[in-house]
């Protein structure tokens, strides 16, 4: 039986821009596998969003990040890849962060190079460390992790801080400090993303944000780059903001449900998110 590092390292060895939705919690997760994606990404900018209810700009926690982490590995099978913003700071702050995302459960942990505290990737006004620190931090993950296959991916936003040679030039370090796949955030064209995928030696991730940065290309033109991954890091929680706002809106205005019964999953479709069968056979089993 192959473990989740495993899994997640397959994947991203195919180079087929297999799709990750993004997971904010432990019921996306499981929906997500429901659905049968092979991989589950936990977003921090959902975390951010869902768990705090403010904008992703560094807020987050690391120890809310792993109780987060924690909940949603152990609920699902799939591999979960983790979104561990900048380490929580130095090197030494790596080293923490890796241990307790791995001991979490993830099969992987995302790191980038932006100034602490962060910001989103397609928002403006970022920052980046010297590459020199970077380099440090990558050196310091891959030192870290017990599991070998734990994936340590690499990312940089410094095509709107310093251009795009200047964060080609940073992935390739990355790649030489120990990284097994890097993530070059935010190309704004069709060139940049050719040159990401054909020029860099392993496997790459690109985001595809709903009116972000990135032209928002389908699986199979990304697939045909050589992207291993296409993260969808926050659709669901787009989806969910949306649907919220419009059923509860309803609600308020004519005091029913009645208007918006369509857009409600059915009690039995809920249960069946959370796998209330299992326990109840569970509770039979023991009773």
């Amino acid at each position: 039986m192959t473990t989740s590092p495993q899994r997640l390292r397959a994947i991203l060895s195919r180079r087929d821009a297999t799709i990750i939705p993004g997971v904010p919690n432990a019921l996306f997760a499981r929906i997500t596998e429901d659905l049968g994606y092979e991989c589950a990404y936990v977003t921090g900018a959902g975390i951010a969003n869902m768990h705090l209810g403010v904008p992703d700009i560094g807020l987050v926690t690391l120890s809310e990040l792993a109780d987060h982490v924690r909940a949603i590995a152990d609920s699902v099978t799939i591999p979960v890849l983790v979104d561990g913003d900048t380490g929580f700071g130095n090197a030494v702050n790596t080293v923490r962060t890796v241990r307790m995302i791995e001991r979490a459960g993830a099969a992987g942990i995302q790191l980038e190079d932006q100034i602490f505290p962060k910001k989103c990737g397609h928002f403006s006004g970022k920052g980046v460390v010297p590459l020199d620190e970077m380099v440090q931090k990558i050196r310091a993950a891959v030192d870290t992790r017990i599991d070998l296959d734990f994936q340590i991916v690499a990312r940089t936003d410094a095509i709107a801080v310093e251009g795009f040679a200047a964060a080609m030039e940073r992935a390739n370090a990355f790649i030489e400090a120990g990284a097994d796949v890097t993530f070059v955030e935010a190309p704004v064209d069709k060139d940049q993303m050719k040159r990401i995928a054909r020029e860099l030696s392993v496997p790459q991730v690109i985001n595809v944000v709903h009116g972000g940065k990135t032209p928002p290309l389908p699986r199979a033109e990304l697939a045909s780059m050589g992207f291993a991954a296409t993260l969808y890091a926050n659709a669901a929680l787009q989806a969910s903001l949306l649907a919220v706002s419009e059923v509860l809106g309803s609600l308020r205005d004519h005091g029913s449900l009645d208007r918006v019964s369509e857009r409600l999953a059915s009690f039995e479709k809920r249960q069946a998110s959370v796998a209330k069968d299992k326990f109840d056979a569970l509770e039979a089993r023991y009773r």
